[in-house]
């Protein structure tokens, strides 16, 4: 309905208009609320509103309608009570490290560690004095030497990065309670589908303190957002890191909020699909001459099966994501082993993962590692992480790579 004409100037008039829509509107999609500022009906509102609990709105960076809902949705699609958004993994990351460490103190990483994370460790919180340590992360044994009383944060992941490990999650986070030490998973490939990452046996006596997820990959699912989540089960943690978080300025747009909360429904199915096609081209590549070795946590042989069949595989055949890497015959070079990725059409060469889009990259492995790696055969690592495109026409897209490069 038209209202009556207002009195003030048309600028003022257009900025305080009177008009206000119905409240009961509801569509599929949730509301996207976009605010720096928050508006309070008087003084004494504005100095009881609380952000912290999500009670109240205070500013837009503190959150909003829209960013309470997803953090309450990556908070139940990880099993945790509590969530903080980020704008990007690697800032989830970051932020987790920040709020746990101070000088003098000392956090451990595994050897095949996230390439961002550890840059982190080695290159700023080393100049604010935080010592640390990389550890086997196919060894527990290893892991519990390397704990002292200066150990305040112990990260782990599952896989590790590239070369695809998956460590006795299990055996790790158990260690860590024992010790008292908080333990921070970046879970990004498990995304809160393959394993449970604060109820690791099933039964809620053992999970991880932390669990760090990159929203860029599986939640996203577009390869167009970049966002992290920190989630955890303890609400002192959890306000710890959240003060961090507050320090650091840090916030997510209202768009990228969206895009996410759009994708979330059909996450599991990706997840799933992308993860039944990366295996039955993993399996294919096993018979293939130019392939040393295919390192996919699910395929048997491959390290850390075991630990992969004990925490993902305990009811049918589990859960891997659309994740893995080929170690190609030492006989090629690696510029020979450049030369597949580039004659690839389908599997385009990019970051990142969890996309539509099938993406490839060639790792030089021995500059990311500080220790031998016996467990893997001796050539060029290269990843792939599979996207949704029909599994045969990847197939053939690996095919002819290899037939123009690998036989000639």
């Amino acid at each position: 309905m038209t209202q009556k004409p207002d009195p003030h100037h048309i600028a003022t008039a257009l900025i305080h208009h009177a008009y206000a829509p119905p409240s009961a509107f509801e569509g599929i999609q949730p509301p996207v609320h976009k605010a720096s500022t928050v508006l309070f009906p008087d003084v004494a509102a504005m100095r009881k509103r609380r952000w912290q609990d999500k009670s109240g709105y205070t500013y837009g960076l503190h959150g909003t309608p829209t960013s309470f809902l997803l953090e309450e949705r990556i908070a139940t699609l990880e099993g945790g009570t509590h969530c903080l958004l980020a704008p990007s993994g690697l800032a989830a990351i970051s932020t987790t490290s920040l709020a746990l460490l101070s000088q003098g103190e000392e956090v451990l990483l595994p050897d095949n560690v996230y390439g961002p994370n550890k840059a982190l460790t080695l290159e700023l919180l080393a100049r604010y004095g935080v010592r640390h340590a990389l550890y086997d992360p196919l060894d527990v044994q290893d892991l519990a030497g390397k704990i002292t009383p200066a150990t305040r944060l112990v990260w782990l992941e599952a896989p590790g990065s590239v070369t695809m490990e998956f460590p006795d999650l299990i055996a790790q986070a158990r260690l860590c309670r024992e010790r008292g030490v908080a333990a921070a998973l970046d879970n990004t490939w498990g995304a809160g589908l393959a394993f449970a990452p604060f109820d690791l046996l099933g039964d809620g006596s053992l999970g991880v303190d932390i669990s760090v997820h990159a929203l860029t990959k599986y939640p996203s699912g577009g390869g167009d957002v970049l966002m992290g989540a920190i989630t955890t089960r303890d609400a002192a943690l959890h306000r710890r890191i959240q003060e961090t978080h507050m320090h650091l300025g840090l916030g997510v747009a209202a768009d990228d909020l969206e895009a996410v909360l759009r994708a979330l429904p059909s996450m599991a199915l990706r997840y799933q699909a992308q993860d039944v096609a990366a295996r039955a081209l993993a399996q294919w590549l096993q018979g293939q001459a130019s392939v040393a070795q295919v390192l996919h946590p699910a395929l048997a042989g491959a390290p850390g099966h075991g630990h992969w069949q004990a925490l993902c595989g305990r009811q049918g055949e589990g859960l891997a994501a659309g994740l893995f890497s080929v170690v190609v015959d030492a006989r090629f070079s690696s510029a020979q082993v450049d030369a597949f990725c580039d004659a690839l059409t389908l599997f385009r060469l990019g970051y990142s993962w969890g996309g539509p889009l099938s993406l490839v990259m060639p790792y030089q492995l021995p500059a990311m590692r500080s220790r031998a790696t016996p467990h893997l055969a001796h050539g060029t690592v290269v990843r792939f992480a599979v996207g949704l495109e029909d599994v045969r026409d990847l197939r053939a897209d690996l095919q002819q790579a290899m037939d123009t490069v690998f036989c000639q």
